[in-house]
């Protein structure tokens, strides 16, 4: 009589042993899911800042070919493209995130870019149009901007670059972009006091020095300002107000400017050596 109860037991317990093995690997499984999500996201970062641009083209291609409604993979496409100089096909990759379910405003952002780096200037402003004001961050109100400077429409940039420029405590950029909107509406003393700015925030941006000298040079002012530079720094700003010069018809200051550059180098500067030899046998 006891065979029967034995079995049972026997096989409830079989049941029971072969539930808790298979509920401990449900919890391995979902474990190494978790691991391997936190590895993988390791690593979307990696391709993001330090690998090859075109490998991370690659990289995130194969990613959301493998799980296409992720959108943190298709973002980080969209961001490798832009990376890796691919306007156009960035461009097509942020529209792709922006009509995910979980796009945000800051996609949008990131789609104007796209748009704007491809040079589509009137879709960038619809993109943009349609972002709420409340969504107030240095790189949307730059890209604003950038889009009001486009269409000449001087007052809204002026806006939109003190906003951007009050948004970051990295401001250098920027106030160089605000001052090449300046230099190209022919201010060119509000353009070199932004170009100076601009200097005192990032002296290693090296753009704004060489625009600097640009407003300078427009206003026939050919003295370089005081500004922390290299000696290959100083001869090339000196190469770029010297074709300022020449360009306005002061040719034997430009030549001056020209020698001291070739002079300064701590190479041969080809360029100016052979600008100088041309001024010099028009001359003569």
């Amino acid at each position: 009589m006891r065979h029967p109860i034995l079995v049972t037991l026997c096989v409830t317990g079989a049941l029971a042993l072969g539930a808790c093995a298979q509920s401990s690997g449900e919890k391995v499984d979902r474990a190494l899911r978790d691991i391997n999500v936190v590895d993988e996201t390791g690593l979307n970062d990696v391709m993001l800042s330090a690998a090859d641009p075109a490998e991370a083209v690659a990289y995130f291609q194969r990613a959301t070919a493998a799980a296409p409604d992720r959108i943190d993979l298709m973002r980080g496409l969209g961001q490798s493209l832009v990376r890796a100089k691919r306007p156009t096909e960035a461009a097509a990759a942020w529209t792709h995130v922006t009509e995910h379910s979980d796009a945000t405003n800051e996609d949008r952002v990131s789609l104007a870019d796209a748009l704007i780096r491809n040079n589509d200037w009137t879709r960038a402003s619809e993109v943009l149009n349609t972002i709420p004001p409340t969504h107030e961050t240095y790189r949307r109100y730059r890209l604003e901007a950038m889009v009001a400077d486009s269409k000449q429409d001087w007052k809204r940039a002026d806006s939109f670059y003190e906003i951007a420029a009050g948004l970051t405590t990295k401001p250098g950029s920027v106030l160089n972009n605000w001052g090449f909107s300046k230099l190209t509406r022919g201010d060119h003393a509000g353009a070199e006091r932004l170009f100076a700015e601009a200097v005192r925030h990032d002296p290693a941006l090296f753009t704004a020095k060489n625009n600097l000298v640009l407003a300078r040079g427009a206003q026939r002012n050919y003295a370089l300002p005081v500004l922390p530079v290299s000696q290959e720094e100083r001869a090339q700003l000196l190469y770029t107000m010297a074709l300022s010069a020449v360009k306005q018809g002061d040719v034997a200051i430009g030549k001056g400017l020209l020698q001291e550059a070739v002079e300064t180098h701590p190479q041969h500067f080809e360029e100016a050596a052979r600008n100088l030899r041309a001024l010099e046998a028009n001359s003569g």
